[in-house]
């Protein structure tokens, strides 16, 4: 063999050695992911929570904080304790369930009527530990497209982007659109479908406004729209329409809800909310017999800001005003007056130990009109403008 041939001859053995080592190399393809069992699909939560409330201007009849909500009390309160379990369908188990009891005073203000409340009940309640069946549902993915969900029963509302759970809140009291502007739960059903992997589409018939016996007999109907046009931003359009005056199906309540959070921004959450709604001849207004106009509106925008300092300390920013035409939804001032709200939230939060987390919370509300701290027996408002700090502290057991 010549010289040259033997050169060959090696480098050739040389790139066959090489290719062998690289193929040794390739790692292995990972085994695919087991699939979950059912139990694994079951997704548990539960967390309780207390707060104490203090009123900076003094506080009117019984020591509340006026146009609030969960922090309608003055000094301690149990707020809640709460537990749920909940499954979506999966390609395995297609069907799913979702069971959310809690008891506290705020369970208490989200009661359905017709479910341990009746229509005569008063608000607020009294007793601390009523409790409530917040959620109970089914759910069943149907095989068409990418899966159509059927769900029926008791579930939260699709409007709004505050939430019943605290611990899912950027801030611990909640929003005047929260507490006026929309409902809390419906009795009904619910188809959704995603025909892209940007937009998810439901809708469905619901007996009404926190109600699981109707008032008359016509259902309303809800939906929503929830997208994520772009990264790191979703976005959501909701609404609910349908009579719910008692023995009456001729005059609608519509609301509609837009909501949005950006998360683009590193260890921030931007975050919006609108709301627009209307009821022609209100109940309210056309039994005062004072307005030739029975129409009601309300509107109002949020807006909130989060930033999470470190992986225990964070913040939360919350401005919103609200206003109320005609006082059909605060009743805060007679019946037909217009009650303008304006309100700023910080909230200092810190993750103590666990599922242990602190609150602390200041909050300014000012109005158009004075319609804080009832005095003279809870008849006469003396101020425009509340001032209070909370400290709240939640454990959250999953």
């Amino acid at each position: 063999m010549t010289r040259v041939g033997s050169r060959l001859t090696v480098v050739a053995a040389i790139c066959l050695t090489a290719t062998a080592a690289v193929g040794q190399e390739k790692p292995a393809e990972k085994p695919p992911e087991k699939p979950k069992t059912l139990l694994e699909e079951i997704a548990l939560f539960s967390y309780i929570e207390n707060s104490a409330v203090f009123n900076l201007n003094g506080n009117g009849r019984g020591n509340h904080n006026e146009l609030r909500l969960y922090d309608f009390d003055s000094g301690y309160t149990f707020n809640i304790a709460e537990f749920s379990a909940k499954k979506d369908p999966s390609e395995r188990y297609p069907f799913g369930f979702g069971v959310v009891l809690t008891v506290g005073q705020d369970a208490q203000k989200n009661h359905a009527l017709g479910i341990f409340r009746d229509s005569d009940d008063a608000f607020p309640f009294r007793n601390t530990f009523v409790g409530d069946l917040q959620q109970a549902y089914g759910s069943y993915k149907v095989p068409l497209g990418s899966g159509l969900t059927v769900k029926a029963g008791k579930f939260v509302t699709l409007l709004g982007y505050e939430v019943i759970e605290s611990p899912n809140n950027p801030n611990f009291s909640r929003s005047f659109l929260f507490g006026f502007a929309i409902p809390f739960t419906h009795v009904g059903a619910l188809l959704s479908y995603s025909p892209t992997d940007w937009l998810t589409v439901t809708a469905g018939p619901v007996v009404g406004w926190d109600v699981a016996k109707d008032n008359n007999n016509s259902m309303s109907v809800t939906g929503q729209f929830a997208l994520t046009p772009f990264k790191d931003v979703t976005a959501t359009f909701s609404w609910i329409t349908g009579p719910e005056q008692a023995s009456n199906t001729t005059h609608p309540r519509t609301v509609l809800d837009w909501t949005a959070t950006y998360t683009g921004i590193k260890k921030v959450t931007l975050g919006a909310n609108l709301d627009y709604g209307w009821e022609p001849k209100e109940a309210s207004l056309v039994a005062s017999g004072t307005r030739a106009d029975t129409d009601a509106t309300w509107w109002g925008i949020a807006g909130y800001t989060a930033y999470d300092w470190t992986e225990q300390l964070g913040t939360a920013l919350r401005l919103e005003y609200f206003d109320d035409p005609e006082s059909v939804r605060t009743a805060a001032r007679a019946v037909g007056g217009r009650t303008s709200l304006w309100e700023v939230t910080g909230t200092l939060q810190y993750k103590i130990w666990k599922g242990l987390v602190g609150r602390l919370e200041y909050r300014h509300d000012q109005a158009n009109e004075k319609v804080f701290k009832l005095v003279d027996h809870g008849t006469r408002p003396a101020l425009k403008n509340q001032d209070t700090i909370s400290v709240a502290l939640y454990y959250s057991f999953f």
